[in-house]
């Protein structure tokens, strides 16, 4: 018998970290077809487990209005596009010795649980393209957020295209002008390569804007909105961390009045009694004034790269 996603989850997901993933499915098809839209964060090596694919129709079918995403996010899916035929699985990852490792490492091939991403291709590829690009903001003083960078290398149509264009979810975001927040973007591969060319003097540091730049785009962004906002969060960490924070920012620090969160769903593995941001229960973010007593909440236990794909397809009925 073949069924669609949203059917299979309705008959077989019951209880448990299932039948949160239900009650999160229906909840979030419900809070859309209503008129909200979807925040969207990603923590963790989302880009290179390919959710993109999953991402992308929500993109252009303007479920998604915002992205938070580390760096390494951003740049990742940029990474398979360009390189992607390069990338290489490793089946027994599990029972690989330090020698197994080292020998990685020497063949330019850098791993992420099961799959290595190679630096000549798919780094250094990007970074050919992107560093004229800084040098000439560099050389005239201007500045520009790190993902602008991205887009318009994309945009421009400079890059080497090596992978599945329309399962990038930057380039769907490019195309749509998606409003995006890269908080922390130093803490990226690029980043660091950026600050390598800083110290070397070859580029002012002043050339990318700060995580500062980034709240005020999300102050202005948060405020102009008109519809309610449901907040999606893959793992933790600063990519959930810093736009959530928005509200209590307007709220309690600018005496504005905004609407809170209105929808919240959190995918995630931490574990809330050691004490981590990633791993804290969304009640807790009551206390702080980014959600209200009443926000419908949801909170996943589980693989993001299982689940997401699941909600996802569930919303869009396939």
């Amino acid at each position: 018998m073949i069924m669609s996603i949203r059917k299979f989850v309705d008959s077989y997901f019951y209880h448990f970290n299932a039948g949160e993933v239900k009650k999160a499915a229906q909840s979030l098809t419900s809070f859309v077809a209503d008129g909200g839209k979807i925040f969207l964060t990603l923590a963790g090596a989302m880009s290179t487990a390919r959710l993109g694919k999953s991402i992308v129709p929500l993109i252009n079918s303007g479920c998604i209005v915002g992205i938070s995403c580390t760096g390494a996010n951003l740049e990742e899916d940029l990474f398979l596009l360009t390189a992607g035929s390069h990338f290489r699985s490793v089946d027994n990852w599990r029972n690989l010795s330090p020698s197994d490792e080292a020998e990685l490492f020497a063949g330019g091939m850098n791993r992420v649980t099961d799959v290595c991403i190679p630096e000549e291709q798919a780094i250094r590829g990007i970074e050919d393209v992107i560093l004229p690009l800084w040098q000439s903001y560099s050389n005239r003083g201007k500045s520009a957020l790190p993902h602008e960078f991205f887009y318009q290398i994309l945009l421009d149509s400079k890059l080497n295209i090596d992978g599945d264009l329309s399962a990038s979810w930057v380039l769907a975001a490019a195309e749509n002008n998606l409003p995006l927040f890269v908080p922390g973007w130093e803490d990226s591969t690029l980043g660091n390569i950026f600050a390598s060319h800083v110290i070397k003097s070859n580029l002012s540091p002043s050339t990318i804007n700060s995580g500062i730049h980034y709240m005020t785009e999300l102050a202005n962004w948060y405020e102009s909105q008109t519809t309610p906002l449901a907040f999606f969060q893959i793992g933790g960490g600063i990519a959930g961390d810093f736009p959530i924070c928005v509200v209590p920012m307007l709220n309690q620090d600018l005496s504005k009045t905004v609407p809170l969160w209105s929808w919240f769903c959190q995918i995630s593995e931490a574990t809330a009694s050691y004490g981590g941001y990633s791993g804290a229960p969304p009640n807790e973010k009551i206390t702080w004034g980014k959600l209200s007593e009443t926000t419908p909440r949801f909170h996943i236990e589980s693989d993001a790269t299982i689940v997401a794909p699941l909600i996802f397809a569930y919303l869009t009925n396939q």
